[in-house]
């Protein structure tokens, strides 16, 4: 396949034009009065969104230099959400602004690596600026409660009744409890939640449904058997089931599988004696399901039944058994509720898979360690979204998900005032170690003081004010207050904070650290390459060589 090339100041201006492009596309979702953005797709009607992100990854320029800029600064989009959950439109305008500025420079003949050596220093100093501003959430009673509302609601287009249900959630599930959210089948929005352990694993045969009307069964006060192989053999089961009888209580069995022997056996004792008995299958797969029966063995106070252990079945006493006031098992899951297990070994558990989630690198990983945390510490909270029509669905869905997304930044790292007012503030701090650089690093370092003035400008521009004119203000009123900025929404000069315009300090971070990172990438750019296709004449283009 054939290439083309594009050299030094001609590769970066088409670097530019493509940055430059997709800039302008999610710039223009920035803030309360930012408009949407339509997107076309293949199958089904259009996509109406405010979502940086989501119009970011939408956009493929027909010039593949150019598309080669657009990528890349979608790049700083996609790394920001999936770091942050929020603040890729900030991110997209900060990377096109230290771009821009550190072209100028390089075209005028400063040093690339230099500026982009001068740029991080920057950075870094801003980046702990931040931290040091960084207030933490305060306790539920004394503010708490109204600071991740004002954060939700910003995330979600100024939704008070998505910040106020996420801040519920918060408040039910706690910081390491999940949160989902999913579409729901009318246009209210409603919130709902699952308590004590649940798992999505239901009854093995509908025999052991002790309520028809709900189809589900339903054991008080019962035993629970957490088995870690098949039960195949009838014989092995009757000490266990004679104790349980003996004592009238009902028994769950968890197990990795209940075969057709033994499970006949169970459905005949069920049925002809009253046995109060239920089999699910074991949750998840391979070491993943050892430690969901670790967990549910820790929450109940049993112990978990395994060979390695050397435990066999005939063996078991109901001592070694768990215990839980409530289990409900529907067709497709089942929840423990109120589980005997002791406090201090419940907690013993949490710290352990903390420590495991702190070690790991994988995000997939984390997710599944952040599930199990939460069904050990207060169950889930389910948001389901309604709408009017499929379009206004997944516009209000992403809005929630941006709302969960930041609020668990601020819940992790703390608040800042929004409305960029924290990066004009970090301007100060570059300027501190401008005095420290030379050359072409110090030339770097201004740029970046240049750049966290674009947010700002870019609200402003969004809301019909002069952008140049807002930040100058923005910068003056810092004498009067760390928190004074220009609210977007009511046009006016306020304490950001006590008008609720909150960003999370880890969303402004990422958004900083990610764009300097791409544009320092851009910026030290000398050579381009793409593939020309014969069949598709718009990829090659003027001036590259061949």
């Amino acid at each position: 396949m054939a290439k083309q090339l594009l050299y030094t100041d001609e590769a970066r201006k088409k670097l530019l034009a493509g940055a430059d492009q997709l800039a302008k596309a999610v710039g223009s979702t920035l803030g309360p009065t930012g408009r949407n953005v339509i997107i076309e797709k293949s199958f089904g009607g259009p996509t109406v969104t405010k979502d940086g992100v989501t119009v970011s990854k939408e956009i493929d320029l027909p010039d593949p230099f150019e598309n080669m800029g657009a990528k890349l600064v979608n790049a700083v989009a996609q790394k920001t959400s999936d770091i942050a959950g929020d603040g890729t439109t900030t991110a997209t305008i900060l990377a096109l602004s230290i771009y821009q500025e550190g072209l100028r420079n390089i075209t005028a003949g400063a040093n690339p690596m230099s500026v982009k050596r001068g740029i991080d220093k920057a950075v870094d100093a801003v980046v702990a600026f931040l931290e040091e501003s960084s207030k933490r959430i305060p306790a539920w009673d004394k503010g708490g409660e109204a600071m991740l509302t004002h954060v939700a609601s910003i995330s979600a287009n100024n939704d008070q009744v998505i910040g106020k249900m996420m801040a519920q959630a918060f408040e039910k599930v706690g910081q390491d409890g999940v949160i989902t959210v999913e579409e729901g089948k009318t246009s209210e929005t409603t919130l709902d939640f699952v308590e004590g352990m649940q798992f999505d694993k239901g009854y093995i045969s509908p025999y052991f449904i002790t309520d028809a009307t709900e189809m589900k069964a339903v054991l008080e006060d019962c035993y629970i058997l957490i088995f870690e192989k098949k039960l195949s053999s009838v014989r092995d089961m009757i000490p266990l089931l004679e104790k349980i009888y003996n004592s009238g209580k009902p028994l769950l069995i968890v197990a990795d599988d209940v075969e057709s022997e033994a499970l006949a056996a169970l459905v005949v004792n069920r049925l002809r004696s009253g046995l109060q008995v239920c089999a699910v299958k074991a949750p998840g797969f391979g070491d993943r399901r050892k430690a969901l029966l670790g967990d549910i063995a820790t929450l109940t106070g049993g112990q978990f039944i395994s060979e390695d252990l050397g435990l066999k079945l005939e063996n078991i006493e109901l001592t070694q058994l768990g215990k839980a006031k409530q289990v409900i098992v529907e067709k497709e899951g089942c929840t423990i509720v109120s589980g005997a297990g002791k406090k201090d070994a419940i907690m013993a558990r949490i710290d352990q898979i903390r420590a495991q989630m702190n070690q790991t690198e994988s995000e997939y990983d984390k997710e599944k360690f952040s599930e199990r945390l939460a069904k050990l510490t207060g169950g889930v909270a389910i948001i389901r979204v309604g709408a009017a029509t499929e379009a206004d669905m997944k516009q209000k869905k992403g809005r929630v998900e941006d709302a969960l997304h930041a609020t668990r930044a601020a819940v992790a790292e703390g608040i800042l005032p929004g409305g960029g007012v924290a990066l004009i503030r970090a301007i100060g701090a570059v300027r501190d170690t401008v005095k420290k650089l030379h050359g072409d690093e110090k030339a770097g370092a201004e740029i970046v003081a240049r750049a966290l003035e674009k947010p700002v400008r870019i609200l402003a521009e969004n809301s019909g004010q002069d952008g140049a004119v807002v930040a100058d203000e923005v910068r003056m009123r810092g004498e009067k207050g760390f928190n004074i900025g220009f609210n977007a929404l009511t046009g006016e000069y306020e304490d950001m904070i006590k008008a609720g315009v909150i960003d999370p300090t880890k969303v402004t971070r990422s958004a900083l650290q990610n764009a300097a990172s791409i544009a320092g990438l851009m910026l030290t750019t000398e050579v381009m390459i793409t593939r020309i296709d014969a069949d598709e004449p718009r990829n090659k283009v003027a001036g590259a060589i061949r």
